[in-house]
Order: C-alpha cells, then structure tokens, then sequence
C-alpha cells in the first residue's frame, strides 16, 4: 500500500498542470542538493585536518563541542523549511484507509527529505577518518555516529511538535543565544558541557541508547500530535476566528496606496506564514555572526552577509508577493484595481521593512565602524534596488498560498521558479561587483558611496521602474490567474 501512495504521488507531479515549472524547479533543487551533498562529504576532510593540522586539537573533541549550538540551529532552518507533506493526503481520508497507516505514511516521508538523510554524508566519512587515520576506537565511533544520527532524528520530531509554537521555539533560540553570549564573554563555557555530554557518545558507546530513546520518545508524541488532528474538519480544516475590522487611519492620507498597505499590515498580524517571516527577518539580523568573523576577511563577503542583514523581512515577505493575495487575486483582477498602486503598496512596506532593520542593526557598530558601513551600504542597495528587483520576481511567481491553513506544517510550498532564480543575481552579484571593484581602485568610502548612489538612483526613477514591473505584471496576469485557481 506504501508504494501504491507513492505511486500516486509521482504521478501528481507528472499531471500537474504546472508540471513544466515544477520539473525546472525540481532540477534546479537537484543541483542544489548535489552541491550540498559534496559541501557534507567534504566538510569532515575539512574539519578533521584543519583541526589536526592547525589547531593542533582532537577533531572529535571540537566537534562536540560546538555540536549543540549546530543542534539548535539545525532545529530553527527545518521549523522554517521542512513542511510535513499532509496536504497530498486529505483525499484518502474519505477512502478505506485508516488513519493510523496515513499518520505513519505522512512521518515516513518526513525521511526522504534532505535533512534526515544528507547528514550521513557527513558522519560516515567523519566516522571513517576517525577510525582509520586516527586510530579511534571503532565501537566507540559507530556509538558516536549513531548517536549524533539520533539526534538530527530527534531534531526531525521535535519539528513537528513545534508546529505552529512559534513561541517555544523562540524561546529556544533565546536560551541558545544566550549560552552563547555567556561563551563569548566567557561568564560560563556551555560549549564545554556541549563537549562532555556528546563525547561521552565515544567514551560510552552504549550511551547511544539514550538519544535514540529520546527519537523515539519524540516520535510517539509526533505520531500522536498528528493523529488527534488529522481529521478534515478539525487539524487539516481551514481555521475560523472571529472577523475583526481594523483600520490604521494614518495610512488612509496615502489614497488607494495607503489601502493597500493597511491590508498588508493587517496580514502581518493575522496570519502565521506573515509572521513567520517577520520572524525570520529579526533572525536574519544575527546573520551576520556567521561571517563577520577571522575566517571571511573579504569584504565582498561581509557584503553578502550584510544584504541579509539589513534586507531580511524584503526577501521573506518579497519573494511571496503576489502569493499572499493569491485567495482573492482573481476578484482583484474583476475589479478597478490599479497595478501600480498595488505595487506601490508592496514596495512601501518592503523599504519600511529594510529601514527598520537597518536602524537595529546599528548594534554591528560595536564590531567596528568600517563593519557597519559595509552593512550600511547594503541596506542602501536593498532601499533603491533590490526592492524593485523583488517585487519584478514576483510576477512569476505562480505558486499559490492558503492563508487559511491551520499551520505551517499543513501547507505551505516553494515560490521558486527559474526566472526568480535568475533574477536573484543581479540582487545579490552586481551589489557584490560593484563594491568590490570600487573598493579595489579607491577606497570602501567610495564603494560605500557606489552602493549609495545605486540605492539613490533607485528612488529617483521608481516611477519609471514602476511602469517597467506593471508591463511585466499585466503579460503574466492570466497565467498567474491560472496557476492561483490551484489555491486551496
């Protein structure tokens, strides 16, 4: 009956009207997991002889360490980014299935994504070179390897537990940032409790019982949570809440764009999938902790990091624009509703966006003033460019969103497409070659300026780039009306 579902499921994306997309995407995804797939294997190489060569350190020792400040992030990109796959299975539910074999296909299928199984790549080789280059104990390594393994396992349903608590996983992320400032200031070592606690994985081999216990602890609780949901009129159902009329009259004085606006913010605070990207955008603040450190001493690096920094909340909520009207798109197209001020309102609400995070990200100016104008001149550039260039992606964006899922988990799905793809790069590689060409014939003031004058022209001439994006608009109107009748 398994492969019965699974043949079913192949043959939804063969049927799918938006197949040729679909397929383009799954391609483009392949190159990215192939791309991942040799970063995995060849991070332990990278990891085992830096560590022996250079820091003159155990590499088992420094991977344990810092493992559980990678558990916690691991934990937060899959609360974003895995989805559980139940939208396919609404149909069987009105079939002679039962639910309990639908509940266990669902968590199956939880194993095919990347996440559960690309983490292998890492430990078997990791597992290898300890053992035959190092001399580690074998039963102590595949004790290590299969507990580290749970681990990730557990991070997988404990994802699902988390579904739609967006307040218990911001609290996680808290205690983590936390320990990890007492680490910094060095008031308390947690990365050496981090040590003892997952080194004892390869001094106790046996200990590897323990995380496998806590997996599958966490499953039980995940094959439940699912189970007593998983009825169309209850877990899967659209959620109901009681209608609220809200109106900010300050953005009243702004016509048909201040409209626009208010409705936008009003979704902000109703929906999760909104929220969620405001979140994402206060976590892409600390993005810059990644890179701005002795290891990326470029700054055209820097430069990358900081275009997430300051422009967070335009790539969450941008590259879901026109998604996020896709219920009632087509009811806006029957209506007297003008392009340019739709969009009008969009871009408004991007830049406010990315000015409020540039303003927060003034704490950078305790790492130095030269870190910050590189941080300052990519939220320039995100102002007057990439605000435009987003909201030009959007017009391909053909894949709906049901704002009325119930949660995350229950929902959602990829914006991407092969022209957003390759309107990406000018977002991410012109700011990039401009700064750094620049940079290398005068100065960063003057690449910082360059950047600024880009942001600058791009305010000046947005009615022009307006015109430009509704003529893109209106050529994908119908396909666009097409591909959201899907929505729901």
């Amino acid at each position: 009956m398994y492969l019965r579902l699974i043949r079913l499921e192949l043959l939804n994306f063969f049927r799918n009207p938006q197949f040729g997309t679909n397929l383009a995407v799954k391609i483009l995804m392949g190159f990215a997991m192939v791309y991942f797939a040799l970063v995995y294997v060849g991070s332990p190489f990278l990891l085992y002889y830096y560590a022996v060569d250079e820091l003159k350190a155990d590499p088992l020792t420094l991977f344990c360490r810092f493992f559980f400040y990678y558990w916690v992030l691991d934990l937060v990109i899959r609360y974003f980014m895995q989805q559980m796959p139940t939208q396919n299975l609404k149909p069987f539910l009105t079939q002679n299935l039962s639910k309990t074999f639908l509940v266990r296909f669902t968590i199956f299928k939880t194993f095919t994504h990347f996440f559960n199984w690309g983490y292998l790549l890492f430990l078997l080789p990791f597992a290898g070179l300890l053992i035959f280059d190092g001399g580690y104990s074998v039963l102590g390594t595949i004790g290590f390897t299969i507990g580290i393994l749970f681990m990730f396992y557990l991070s997988n349903f404990l994802n699902i537990l988390l579904n739609g608590k967006v307040s218990v996983l911001i609290a996680t992320v808290v205690v983590a940032v936390i320990l990890g400032a007492f680490e910094y200031f060095q008031i308390y070592s947690f990365a050496s409790l981090s040590e003892q606690i997952f080194y004892s994985l390869y001094s106790q081999p046996w200990l590897c019982l323990i995380p496998m216990l806590l997996a599958s602890c966490a499953a039980y609780a995940a094959f439940q949570t699912i189970r007593k949901t998983f009825y169309l009129d209850q877990g899967l159902a659209l959620k109901v809440v009681e209608g609220k009329t809200e109106n900010i009259k300050f953005l009243n004085r702004f016509g048909v764009t201040g409209t626009f606006i208010n409705n936008d913010v009003k979704l902000l605070k109703r929906s999760k999938s909104a929220r969620s990207a405001v979140f994402m955008s206060v976590a892409f603040l600390f993005y810059g902790f990644l890179f701005f450190n002795g290891a990326y001493q470029q700054d055209f690096m820097k430069l990358f990091a900081a275009i997430f920094v300051s422009g967070g909340f335009m790539f969450m909520f941008g590259q879901r624009v026109p998604s996020w009207d896709s219920t009632y798109y087509p009811l806006m197209m029957t209506s007297n509703v003008p392009y340019k001020q739709y969009l009008k309102g969009k871009w408004a609400l991007l830049v406010a966006g990315t000015f409020i995070s540039l303003i927060l990200s003034s704490f950078y100016l305790f790492f130095g003033f030269e870190l910050w104008l590189i941080i300052f001149a990519a939220g320039l550039y995100n102002l007057g460019v990439n605000c435009h260039i987003v909201l030009l992606a959007g017009a391909y964006n053909k894949k709906p969103l049901d704002l009325n899922s119930s949660s995350k988990s229950f929902g959602g799905g990829n914006n991407f497409s092969v022209k957003t793809f390759l309107l990406i790069l000018p977002q991410m590689l012109l700011p990039m070659a401009v700064y750094g060409l620049v940079n290398y014939f005068f100065n960063q003031y003057a690449a910082v300026a360059s950047l600024g004058l880009l942001g600058l022209l791009g305010f000046l001439i947005r009615d022009v780039i307006f015109d430009l994006i509704v003529k893109v608009y209106k050529k994908e109107k119908y396909s666009t009306l097409e591909a959201f009748k899907k929505v729901g």
